[in-house]
């Protein structure tokens, strides 16, 4: 009788699952717009008195997409005096709509893995899933991957697409 082997499990393939790394605390936009004179011009002693009246808690532990929806000229301390009221209050913010949001959330996550572990290793980067990972996070790790794995595959250890290989 014939003993049926897991090839996959013994082809040393190490599977790279981008979900893992997807933060699940609570996105919010901070539209600042409201906070400007006729939504047009930042008047520097209203907004600072905006600042002042905003309840923070609303951002407690959120991921929080700075943002002005409108055509304003917003000077740039506007954005890093919100970032230092966010700080401390929100989980992780960044400037940009939602998706300048998870880009940043995804960069901050996959900038903290121990690319040691994957030295010379074959990666398959998972392909499908049930959470939305943008484009970019598979850049991203792309990115980090390519100067020390052996090799990079998309999609399921089963099903793959070859994406680098290192040349000997």
């Amino acid at each position: 009788m014939e003993v049926i082997q897991n090839k996959v499990s013994q082809s040393g393939l190490l599977t790279f699952n981008l979900e893992d790394h997807y933060d699940p605390h609570v996105r919010i936009i901070l539209d600042i717009k409201d906070w400007l004179f006729k939504e047009l011009i930042l008047k520097e002693k209203d907004f600072r008195e905006f600042i002042k009246a905003c309840d923070w808690e609303q951002y407690r532990n959120a991921n929080v997409a700075i943002i002005c929806s409108v055509d304003a000229i917003v000077p740039t301390w506007a954005f890093m005096l919100i970032a230092s009221k966010l700080s401390g209050v929100a989980h992780h913010y960044a400037f940009g709509d939602l998706s300048n949001l998870e880009n940043s959330l995804f960069q901050n996550s996959l900038s903290k893995i121990d690319l040691n572990f994957y030295r010379d290793k074959k990666v398959v980067i998972k392909g499908c899933g049930n959470l939305p990972v943008s484009t970019n996070a598979y850049v991203e790790i792309s990115r980090l991957l390519l100067p020390v794995v052996s090799s990079i595959m998309y999609g399921e250890p089963c099903s793959t697409v070859p994406v680098f290989k290192r040349k000997i």
